[in-house]
This record gives structure tokens, sequence and C-alpha cells, in this order.
């Protein structure tokens, strides 16, 4: 069976607003193709595929992205997260989106690698359980090639390093998704060299009394982060088994 190619891209450092809508760009275009596949509609009333739109021309894509600092809030997320007031938070440079993602407040910034998969899921798992642990996995395999155990929270989506000490969890990826007709966007951010002050200012993901941290952190020293871009395309490619189209 061929692998499902994923077009890879680094997009560097961007505006928040301007990847969320080339995220939604991308998405949308899936969606048109899936939504011809299934056109032609059968006498009880229910779609089927429309051989002469292939299910195939949907795209694969994996985005790497660094933003300019900024808050997003996701869709089941609680503003009162947020606490720093507009005015101090724009004194500090800081945007801030609602973003129609799952999970609540989290931030993004330089040093961090933030990861856009937009995938057909109908060609890999219609299970986002899986895919989210998938993701997981991806970081967790990252982690370890650093020496360091990264590992789950039970009931809490995201890499955390002991999430079973009381007092010392703490989460080093967090993750909220979109899907629509299974195409997937929105994604990851793996604190790399990420400065973990601005987390000060909100309760991330919505989880208080438990902290955050980066690579840099657990190190003791700066990472290259373009050696853990690498790692973490290399991980992406094994857990998804991929093939990239660059």
């Amino acid at each position: 069976m061929n692998k499902q190619r994923v077009i890879f891209r680094d997009l560097g450092l961007m505006e928040y607003k301007a990847a969320w809508e080339y995220q939604e760009q991308l998405l949308q275009e899936n969606v048109k193709k899936k939504s011809a596949a299934y056109s032609v509609e059968s006498r009880d009333g229910n779609s089927i595929p429309d051989s002469r739109y292939p299910q195939s021309e949907s795209l694969h894509h994996l985005l790497f992205v660094e933003h300019p600092s900024v808050y997003t809030l996701g869709k089941s997320g609680k503003i009162e997260h947020v606490l720093i007031n507009e005015e101090a938070r724009a004194r500090k440079g800081i945007e801030f989106f609602h973003t129609n993602r799952g999970g609540d407040i989290t931030y993004h910034g330089p040093g961090q690698i933030v990861g856009y998969p937009i995938l057909d899921l109908e060609k890999f798992t219609t299970d986002i359980g899986k895919y989210l642990r998938n993701i997981e996995e991806v970081i967790i395999r990252t982690l370890a090639e650093y020496g360091i155990k990264g590992d789950r929270s039970s009931g809490e989506t995201g890499v955390w390093i002991d999430p079973d000490v009381k007092g010392k969890e703490r989460k080093i990826c967090a993750i909220g998704v979109r899907t629509s007709r299974w195409v997937t966007m929105h994604g990851f951010a793996f604190n790399v060299n990420t400065d973990l002050s601005y987390f000060n200012f909100i309760i991330p993901c919505g989880i208080s009394n438990k902290q955050v941290t980066s690579l840099k952190k657990e190190l003791g020293q700066k990472a290259d982060i373009e050696e853990a871009k690498e790692k973490v395309k290399r991980n992406f490619e094994e857990v998804f088994d991929v093939e990239w189209e660059e």
C-alpha cells in the first residue's frame, strides 16, 4: 500500500492571523474537493462517491511556523483564563485571537515550533482520539532523542513531563485541533526556546496549579531549533507513516 504524501512547508516567522487564514484556505480547498467527490446522491438520499472526482484529490500538508507573541483562545475556552487586561497586553505587544480550534487559552511566540497538519483523516483514521495521540507520540519520540521522558496526562491532551508527580507536572506541548469533513487544521505548539514568562498572564489550557516548561529549561541550555524541527518532522513521518512532497 502506498504511503500518503504530505506537502511540507516551513513558513518561518508569520503573524498568527496570516497563518490561520492560510490553513483555512488549504482546509476549504480540500473540503471543496471532497464535497465534489460526494456530489451525486443515491436514490435513498444519501451521498455517494462520484467517480469523476476521486477522493484522492485531497492534499495533505504539514506547516511549521513561529508566531510573534499571541494568546489564542479555543472555542470552548474561558476568557477569565486570560489574566492580563487589554491595555497591559497591548503594551507588551501581545496579540489576542478567539479561534475555532478545540481547547482553551494558550500562548504562541518565538522559539516555539508550531505545527499545523492539514490532513484528510479519511485517508488515515477517522478517530480523533487516535489522531491526537499520534501527535502526542511525535513529540514524545522527539523528547526521547534529547533524553527527556515525555508522557501523557490522563484526561488532558498534550505532552507532559512528570504528569503523575504532584507539584512537578509540567506541560511542554499543547495541542488543539479543528476538523471539517474529516480535514484537520490547527495542531500543536512545542516549547523549544520559548520565553515561558508569557504563560504567567494566562491559565494555560485552562489548567491551574500546573507548570509549563520548554526544551531549553529541561536541558538547562538553549536548544538548536532547526535541529528540533528536523527531529519533529522525522518523527511525524514515522508515526503517521507518510512520505514528504516538498
